[in-house]
């Protein structure tokens, strides 16, 4: 008798445990977004060792036409060349300070890269892979866009706040353009020829024209906090801000100048890539947390939220294959790119 008193009183008290999991889980799934999410749905391809040591990457690129990705190894001081369609290593250029940004131009056959602890952008031939000029910027230059129908590259210039753009084909610096106090990264925005850029206090998003230097608007970002990593997508004319302090993905309408959304991603969200093919953006966090969102004429779903990794905070996309690109610092001592699918 004694033990079936015990099972009823345990009875009552699982359901009252229940019944406050319940109620957690539905006060979870509130708020901007939501935060309840369905889990990842990745399969691993492979992982391929690097041949710098293991230390942090940050920002990549994908040259689709070339088939070859560009992956700033910032603790090794270099950047990473990968075979797309073989999936292995196509060689390094070193000598790249505290590389942060790297940013293709096919149509010139370069690669600009921010040396950071240098406060310099270099120009790299993707031919021979050898560094052909250096340019100053401003403080802490970090991500960087490239507008190839005028041939102008911008730097964002974490530490004072501004833009530095230069002429690609020349390398000579043309213009500052202040934001404000921080900038966060920058993108080309070929439907206006403009370029925007993430910028705070407040935190916004900030258009302006790099061939004049002036600052043609601002799209206030509310409840994001931290506006950092930025990716436009021209044909819905909407642009994305990761809120890096508070774990927010920013919607904004461009034509509107208004946000639109807000969404849950990971803790400290850092690195944006989209797949147009699938319509899907990947959102990769400091926290080692990767958010997938739908983005299509319905507007931006959450697709799946989870703990990819360690250190996984940087993401690129190969829009033909649909692989997906995570370069980690420390997998069992060595540096490796890792390569998932959907």
């Amino acid at each position: 008798m004694q033990v079936v008193s015990w099972i009823r009183r345990a009875r009552r008290k699982a359901r009252g445990g229940t019944l406050v999991l319940l109620a957690l889980l539905l006060l979870s799934g509130c708020g901007a977004g939501g935060d309840a999410a369905p889990r990842l749905r990745l399969r691993l391809v492979r992982d391929i060792a690097l041949s710098g040591p293991a230390v942090r990457f940050d920002y990549q690129d994908v040259d689709a036409g070339a088939r070859r990705l560009y992956v700033a190894h910032l603790g090794a001081s270099q950047v990473e060349v990968f075979d797309l369609d073989a999936l292995r290593p196509a060689g390094a250029v070193p000598g790249v300070t505290d590389v942060h940004g790297v940013r293709v131009a096919p149509d010139l056959h370069r690669l600009f890269a921010t040396a950071t602890g240098n406060d310099q952008v270099l120009t790299i031939d993707t031919d021979s892979l050898q560094v052909v000029g250096r340019a100053p910027t401003g403080r802490f230059p970090d991500g960087l866009a490239y507008d190839p129908s005028n041939h102008l590259l911008s730097v964002s210039n974490k530490s004072d706040g501004s833009e530095t753009v230069s002429d690609t084909r020349t390398g000579r610096v043309l213009r500052t353009v202040r934001l404000g106090k921080e900038a966060g990264n920058v993108v080309d925005d070929p439907t206006t020829g403009t370029m925007l850029a993430a910028a705070r206090p407040p935190d916004e998003l900030a258009a302006f024209d790099p061939a004049t230097g002036s600052v043609t608007g601002r799209i206030p970002l509310p409840g994001c906090h931290g506006a950092h990593g930025v990716y436009v997508d021209p044909p819905s004319r909407r642009a994305f801000v990761a809120c890096e302090d508070n774990a927010r993905l920013a919607v904004a309408d461009l034509a509107s100048r208004r946000e639109l959304s807000l969404h849950k991603v990971g803790s400290a969200p850092d690195v944006l890539a989209f797949d147009p093919g699938l319509g899907r953006l990947y959102v990769a966090a400091e926290s080692g947390v990767l958010t997938v969102l739908a983005v299509d004429g319905r507007g931006v779903r959450t697709l799946g939220r989870g703990h990819l990794a360690a250190g996984a905070h940087t993401v690129a996309v190969d829009p033909q294959t649909h692989n997906l690109f995570f370069p980690l610092e420390n997998v069992g001592g060595h540096a490796v790119l890792r390569v998932m699918q959907p």
